[in-house]
């Protein structure tokens, strides 16, 4: 596919290493243990890449974020991070005050390993904590404990981090309220820049579906799981982080940019076995991902290939419908104004079967020029987003 662009393409990049020690028992991303190909090959595949993508590009780049995600992107060493950063900067003109993220789990990482990587130039950590119990720890599959992710944060800080995300992960199986509030003071404790809180989400194809369906998860009542969310918004607000996403949560001037790019539907490259793009044209954007397994990817680049799958050209309703709920992820909301330029209607002569429900079951609102989620809607905001998915 050759991208064609009218102008300097403003764009996101983001890189998928699936590698793992070992797979937790709830992921369903791409990702594995163990695998034929090296993460030395693995790299130099990645960046061939990059380079055939950009070679269809018809215009100059400026790359704003990168983000290195996984599987666990901290089992590269830093040199292979270093050659990334490169590829990204000579391919796709990474700016120089972009931000560049790395995922990293505790226990893969060492203060020599971070200071390599903040020499590479990646300068924003995102930490895998999940838990900082250790029972939780073992019943989720994670290979660290808590003590390594004391050790692990320790060490970002002193190998020069000052942008640190911790990842948690509430609604697990035996967890109550008590014990999630528990997680959240352990966090606070470590004054990161940013936390994620995402609900646990039984996916089917993990070992923990399996073990919902045969009834072997305690997993929380629906009632506990609302206190839980509510109660992550409270504390973490009383602690000096924005509720800025459903499930993210920010001290001023530390909101994921790379992140915030997905919701307003901005250009993303991604590379990688089952890396996932988009672009806002042709027409009303295209979507596309990667081959899945690590072997088929490196096989069909290394023929000079580009390895999409999937790739879907979406209609104008397929965008109005994606504009509408990523935007309702964001606690400003959906900007009025860009949709109607975008699109050339107003949400209301958009969606005149849903949004005059929503407003009546008060689950949204409008604050000056935006259309919000209210407080009752984030509560139960999936069911919100299905009713613009056809």
């Amino acid at each position: 596919m050759r991208y064609i662009m009218m102008e300097v393409m403003q764009m996101s990049l983001y890189i998928h290493f699936p590698f793992c020690l070992r797979k937790c028992l709830y992921c369903d991303f791409n990702s594995l243990a163990g695998s034929a190909v090296t993460p030395e090959e693995y790299v130099r595949v990645v960046v061939k890449e990059m380079e055939l993508r950009a070679a269809r590009l018809n215009v100059p780049s400026t790359a704003t974020t990168l983000y290195l995600g996984g599987g666990t992107p901290s089992l590269m060493e830093p040199g292979l991070v270093a050659r990334l950063l490169d590829a990204a900067k000579r391919c796709y003109g990474l700016k120089e005050d972009a931000e560049v993220t790395i995922e990293a789990n505790p226990g893969t990482v060492t203060m020599t390993k971070l200071e390599g990587y903040r020499e590479a130039g990646v300068n924003r950590l995102s930490l895998g904590v999940q838990s900082f119990n250790d029972a939780m720890l073992a019943r989720l599959g994670r290979v660290h404990t808590a003590r390594e992710v004391f050790d692990s944060f320790a060490a970002g800080r002193a190998a020069g981090f000052d942008n640190i995300s911790l990842d948690l992960i509430h609604s697990l199986p035996g967890q109550t309220p008590a014990l999630w509030l528990e997680e959240l003071i352990q966090a606070v404790r470590l004054q990161p820049e940013h936390v994620s809180a995402y609900g646990l989400s039984i996916e089917e194809g993990t070992p923990f579906h399996v073990l919902a369906k045969e009834g072997g998860l305690a997993l929380p009542e629906e009632e506990e799981e609302l206190r839980m969310f509510q109660d992550t918004s409270i504390f973490l607000g009383e602690a000096g982080y924005k509720h800025y996403e459903i499930s993210s949560f920010a001290r001023p001037g530390y909101y994921s940019r790379h992140n915030q790019v997905y919701w307003r539907r901005g250009n993303c490259l991604a590379f990688g076995a089952g890396a996932h793009s988009f672009l806002d044209t042709p027409g009303f954007g295209v979507r596309w991902r990667n081959a899945l397994s690590p072997e088929g990817y490196a096989a069909t680049v290394l023929s000079s290939a580009l390895p999409d799958e999937d790739l879907t050209l979406l209609s104008e309703r397929d965008a109005m419908a994606e504009y509408f709920f990523l935007g309702l992820r964001m606690q400003e909301g959906v900007d009025l104004g860009l949709f109607c330029r975008r699109f050339g209607q107003s949400v209301e002569e958009a969606f005149p079967g849903e949004l005059p429900k929503l407003f009546a079951e008060k689950l949204v609102e409008r604050r000056e020029c935006f259309l919000r989620l209210t407080a009752a809607g984030l509560l139960i905001s999936n069911q919100v987003f299905m009713r613009f998915i056809q």
